[in-house]
């Protein structure tokens, strides 16, 4: 009997011992590269996608995001207003809204070499994980930032249409819409009803996880 329990204890031992090197399970909010090689995604097979752009507002985007509701929106932050608004932030935390990150123009990364790095530390800071996507002001992605985004396992996200407000433009299978909420350049967030009247949209992880994305490559 002490043999069978002496046993049953090394094993037990054993089995303590080797639980901490076992491999940890996959965090469902891991960052992966989704092309096989550096390309700005631009547009899915089916579907229409909404993501905004936000680097200006207070008072009309916390009231928007407290009345958004599912599926959400991609929303790519820029990070000086991020760290403005902390209490808007925890909002879009809170609700569990997708975010990425939105950088500045894309001649700017070929100017200051340190800018996307600064950048994705910020994010990292603020909302505690490293973005899935990652958005240029002007939708531009120099070949000297594609190299840093494939290190860092971002993907570039462009988008089919830019929309300002007026008419809605015709939905297009696979269509990934851009909104900017920039100063001097956003719409009243009212407007983007238009749009929900004439689409039934989708998260752009399901839109394009589902489907086969379409790229651009990124010029040399």
């Amino acid at each position: 009997m002490r043999n069978k329990y002496f046993v049953i204890f090394t094993a037990c031992l054993g089995l303590f011992l080797l639980l901490p090197s076992l491999p940890e399970p996959a965090s469902l909010t891991s960052v992966f590269r989704l092309t096989e090689e550096p390309a700005v995604i631009v547009r899915g097979t089916s579907g229409s996608a909404l993501t905004v752009n936000i680097s200006f507002g207070d008072v009309e985007v916390e009231r928007w995001i407290r009345e958004v509701k599912k599926p959400y929106p991609l929303l790519f932050v820029e990070m000086d207003w991020a760290e403005r608004f902390p209490e808007t932030v925890r909002l879009i935390q809170e609700k569990n809204i997708p975010v990425g990150l939105l950088g500045d123009n894309g001649i700017a990364y070929e100017q200051n070499k340190p800018l996307f790095t600064n950048q994705l530390e910020r994010f990292e800071d603020i909302f505690g994980m490293k973005p899935l996507w990652f958005r240029t002001i002007d939708e531009v992605f120099p070949h000297s930032l594609h190299t840093l985004l494939w290190e860092a396992e971002v993907n570039a996200l462009g988008s089919s249409v830019v929309w300002r407000g007026g008419d809605s433009p015709p939905v297009t299978e696979g269509e990934i819409l851009s909104i900017p909420h920039h100063r001097g350049d956003h719409i009243k967030f009212a407007e983007l009803n238009k749009l929900y009247k004439n689409r039934t949209f989708t998260s752009v992880e399901d839109m394009l996880f589902k489907t086969t994305v379409k790229v651009k490559k990124i010029p040399e």
